[in-house]
């Protein structure tokens, strides 16, 4: 018994030292990788592919990519590992059209910048040109607009304060078909009621309203309007509930919403 175990583990001998070879020529190619490895990326680091060669801006309408590329301070020759992508971002979306900036890399030398740009949803009439009024109320009077806008409300008699503000966080919340139906608002504040304001809507009705309500009232405004003779034009009044004056009436209250 004893010889045929003998036996047996000399058997074994070769096999062991079979395997202990492979795993030390795995271990030396790991190591021959990694060292090669090591290389390239010294190489890398130390030659012009490590350094930004592009600037590709994504997502920009009004912003152009010019804009974008200096608002980051990022440079052509910059080593790409050098730059700190969360000052980048924070850089960019310090302009004032700007709502959410994100850098990426794309190898070996490409910066991509996505931005998303504050939505235009008003202009804003200063006699001669129309000043576009961002989602977020701010004005910008460096991109005038020649020629009365088609797709987007005019308002009249705002100023740049926590009224417009108020006044674009409501227009926000409305679908784009009842913005879109809006031709104009004016700001027209009452002893009563600072927040009033009076529109005219592009079907020939004017609205009546209160710039605090004015997104829960006016998206009833189609169906109210469905139940109204178009060929009888006049005011629609939401400011408390919702009733229509005629203007051949003289303000007689000719029927009743909500």
């Amino acid at each position: 018994m004893d010889k045929g175990k003998v036996l047996s583990l000399e058997d074994r001998i070769p096999k062991i030292k079979e395997h202990r070879k492979r795993k030390a020529n795995r271990r030396l190619i790991f190591l021959l990788s990694l060292f090669f490895l090591l290389i390239v990326c010294v190489i890398y680091f130390q030659s012009p592919l490590s350094h930004i060669q592009q600037i590709k801006v994504h997502g920009n309408e009004s912003v152009t990519p010019e804009e974008a590329i200096k608002m980051s301070k990022l440079k052509r020759g910059l080593n790409i590992w050098e730059m700190d992508r969360k000052q980048v971002e924070k850089d960019i979306k310090s302009h004032p059209e700007i709502k959410n900036v994100t850098v990426r890399l794309g190898f070996p030398n490409t910066v991509h910048i996505h931005v998303k740009e504050y939505s235009k949803i008003a202009f804003v009439s200063t006699g001669t040109q129309f000043l576009p009024i961002l989602e977020n109320g701010t004005i910008l009077a460096d991109r005038p607009k020649d020629g009365i806008p088609a797709n987007a409300p005019i308002l009249a008699g705002f100023e740049e304060n926590h009224i417009l503000e108020e006044m674009a966080k409501q227009l926000i919340e409305l679908p784009p078909e009842i913005v879109n139906a809006i031709s104009e608002i004016q700001y027209n504040p009452q002893k009563t009621d600072q927040y009033h304001i009076h529109l005219y809507m592009n079907d020939g009705f004017e609205v009546s309203a209160t710039i605090l309500t004015f997104a829960d009232k006016m998206i009833h405004y189609p169906s109210f309007v469905s139940e109204l003779d178009p060929r009888k034009k006049g005011v629609i009044d939401l400011e408390v509930g919702s009733f229509f004056k005629a203007y051949e009436s003289g303000g007689k209250q000719d029927g009743e919403g909500e």
